[in-house]
């Protein structure tokens, strides 16, 4: 079995985390104490215990703990979730908090208050993976335009990718928006975060509240969307991209393939994520949906939970695809792979022409609550690059009056790790334009030589 331990960090990244595992609790049967009720259908219930132990220790008779860290630097939010529907779930020695909090400040959570609290919560991971079997990697869910999140967040990727140098890691990562602002130093904290996660992760998988609000407003028709509905369509997402990690299905993807197959060159591992059907509660029934239907809204730009356009980039690919599909139901693999070949046909431009079948389709028959099928949609685009040059054209505007600095130098920080920081982002950036225009350049000498020969 390959087990992940899974960490949520700071406000956002519990609240997702939580509602992550409420989801994942009530596809494999668990109730809300973690004692297996099962399903109606026995097929089901067979499979639902099967690969359990991806995401779940089992400690008694019919007894599942999730294998999930709650941090933050304050007990408030711990306190919501001890006293939530999910509060008899996680492990009491699980929750590891400080009491003074991050105050939005990314020096705070990287260097004085989350350096004081790292040791504990590493002593508690070290604690979870040393009782899996065989470790596949670690995944976090955290947002990156706090102080928590973002700082100590990325503090613990760096501190367990120094013990656990082979192992997968993968982030939820919640991209700030100016649309969706809580906080004026969003900038700063995003981008000292994308510094370390560009080193310290293997795959983030990019979410964005503009994105998700936009979701909301348009395609489920939600007049004034909450938070709870933003993190419902989070857990949609991430319990689809590790469907094929907790159950059985005809084509298998785990961490390590996920990554080998969509992240070509070690830097490019920012995704972007989708899943289909998204229908407004009142027109759910008036819809069919098929596996034609499917493939058409999973690239479609308005269902992506990234504000960026994939049609205004390229898909890159490492070695057999640069997008992931990943379906849930009864559905004909036949379908799917035609429905796919269509996709390319007609999108060709937006597939970068050197490797053929560029589509990896993975298959689970569990279908999620409620639904007859579903897809996963993961892309390794160029377009990705739109979401950090926005976040730094409003990083350079505050940095070059030093708008807010005292707040980080205050904290031992010194201005080069701003600049370094700023430099590591455009270069990224310069990265995912470089191979989008590659391709484009390419065309372009084959043309020339064809003219000369003329």
């Amino acid at each position: 079995m390959r087990e992940i331990v899974h960490l949520q960090i700071g406000q956002c990244g519990n609240q997702i985390g939580s509602r992550f595992w409420e989801t994942v609790s009530d596809e494999h049967g668990l109730d809300k104490s973690g004692h297996y009720i099962g399903a109606s259908d026995q097929h089901t219930s067979d499979l639902q215990l099967d690969r359990i132990s991806v995401y779940f220790n089992e400690v008694g008779a019919a007894k599942y703990v999730p294998r999930a860290v709650l941090v933050d630097l304050e007990p408030g939010t711990m306190g919501v979730i001890r006293s939530g529907s999910l509060g008899q779930l996680f492990r009491p020695d699980n929750y590891v908090f400080g009491q003074n909090g991050a105050a939005n400040n990314w020096a705070k959570g990287y260097y004085t208050e989350g350096a004081e609290l790292v040791d504990s919560v590493l002593d508690v991971v070290r604690r979870e993976a040393e009782g899996a079997d065989s470790l596949q990697g670690f995944q976090v869910t955290h947002s990156l335009g706090g102080g928590t999140g973002a700082g100590l967040g990325t503090l613990m990727l760096s501190k367990i990718r120094e013990e656990y140098p082979d192992r997968m890691m993968c982030t939820f990562s919640v991209v700030p928006s100016p649309k969706v602002s809580d906080t004026v130093v969003e900038p700063y904290n995003a981008t000292l975060s994308v510094h370390q996660l560009v080193e310290n992760s293997d795959e983030t998988f990019c979410i964005d509240n503009e994105a998700l609000y936009d979701i909301c407003f348009r395609t489920l028709k939600l007049a004034s969307p909450s938070h709870d509905d933003l993190n419902a369509l989070v857990s949609n997402v991430m319990s689809g991209v590790t469907t094929c990690l907790r159950f059985p299905g005809q084509l298998n993807s785990d961490l390590r393939k996920l990554a080998v197959n969509l992240v070509p060159f070690p830097r490019l591992h920012f995704f972007m994520t989708g899943v289909a059907p998204l229908t407004a509660t009142g027109s759910a029934q008036f819809r069919a949906v098929s596996v034609h239907e499917l493939a058409a809204q999973m690239f479609d730009a308005k269902n992506m939970m990234t504000a960026a356009d994939p049609r205004q980039g390229r898909f890159l690919t490492a070695r057999l695809s640069s997008v992931a599909a990943l379906f849930r139901g009864k559905v004909s693999m036949k379908d799917v792979d035609d429905e796919m070949q269509k996709v390319q046909r007609n999108n060709s431009t937006f597939f970068i022409e050197w490797i053929p079948n560029n589509v990896l389709s993975a298959h689970c028959d569990i279908a999620p609550r409620g639904r007859k099928m579903s897809v996963t949609f993961i892309a390794n685009s160029t377009a990705i690059q739109q979401l950090f040059q926005r976040v730094n054209e409003q990083f350079k505007a505050m940095f070059k009056r030093k708008a807010f600095l005292h707040w980080y130098t205050g904290e031992g920080m010194d201005e080069m790790e701003f600049t370094e920081a700023e430099s590591n982002m455009q270069d990224l950036v310069a990265e995912y334009q470089q191979y989008q225009d590659a391709t484009v350049d390419g065309d372009e000498v084959e043309n020339d030589g064809e003219e000369s020969a003329a």
